[in-house]
């Protein structure tokens, strides 16, 4: 089992790869893969939803867009689960844009053929229920986070969680991007990002990030990100 596992191509995705063998083979047919190109949308406020993702590589945000024209990240989505949860909870369309943070490779379904999928109830049915659980901590911790935490805290936090995605020391990322993910100013990210460089965490330059001290890192984020990551690992446990 484990050799024919690794010839497939969705051995990326945590999601997909928890399967048994059975549901796993029967889903094949049913994605495609597909590049994941910066900046591509992959959902638009109120549109319908007509494929859902998973991630293989890459990272993905939601954001929601205030009427001010500020960005703020809701959740960030990786190899560990899908994008489209609102099919999955029997929606035809999303209240926020989703759009790709870091490129990679995806996998894509229609939505439909997911929901026909999760109607048998099973594995898949069963681990979506669990992802949505996972995902509504995140939402939940990250709101509390950026209440409570100063700048330099989720900045970490939020660096973790992208280089767990990747599944690289190394990623593109802008300060200004930054900004928008974590809803403050650009000045802000950019003294909380020269805090952690000083302190030889991580180094940027020519909108690259290279994560220097893992642990370092893990030490100079808030409590936020060992919860919501152990969340998503409870997930495969």
């Amino acid at each position: 089992m484990a050799n024919a596992v690794a010839e497939n191509p969705v051995e990326q995705n945590r999601l997909l790869h928890a399967l048994p063998r059975q549901e796993y083979e029967r889903l094949l047919p049913l994605v495609q893969p597909v590049s994941l190109a910066l900046r591509e949308r992959l959902y638009e406020k109120d549109r319908p939803i007509e494929h859902v993702y998973f991630v293989r590589t890459g990272v993905v945000s939601m954001v929601s867009l205030l009427e001010d024209g500020e960005i703020v990240e809701v959740a960030t989505i990786g190899n560990e689960g899908m994008v489209g949860l609102p099919a999955f909870l029997g929606m035809d369309s999303v209240s926020l844009e989703t759009f790709v943070q870091v490129p990679g490779e995806g996998l894509r379904m229609r939505a439909a053929a997911l929901q026909q999928e999760v109607a048998h109830g099973g594995a898949l049915l069963r681990l979506l229920q669990r992802y949505t659980q996972a995902m509504f901590v995140q939402i939940a911790q990250g709101s509390a986070c950026n209440r409570a935490h100063p700048t330099e805290e989720r900045l970490a936090r939020w660096l973790l969680m992208t280089q767990d995605r990747v599944g690289a020391d190394q990623f593109p990322l802008t300060q200004e991007f930054m900004a928008q993910m974590l809803g403050v100013r650009r000045p802000s990210v950019n003294l909380a990002a020269r805090v952690l460089q000083h302190a030889g965490l991580i180094r940027y330059s020519r909108g690259r990030i290279t994560v220097l001290d893992r642990e370092g890192l893990e030490s100079a984020a808030c409590e936020c990100y060992a919860l919501i990551r152990r969340e998503y690992d409870r997930m495969y446990g």
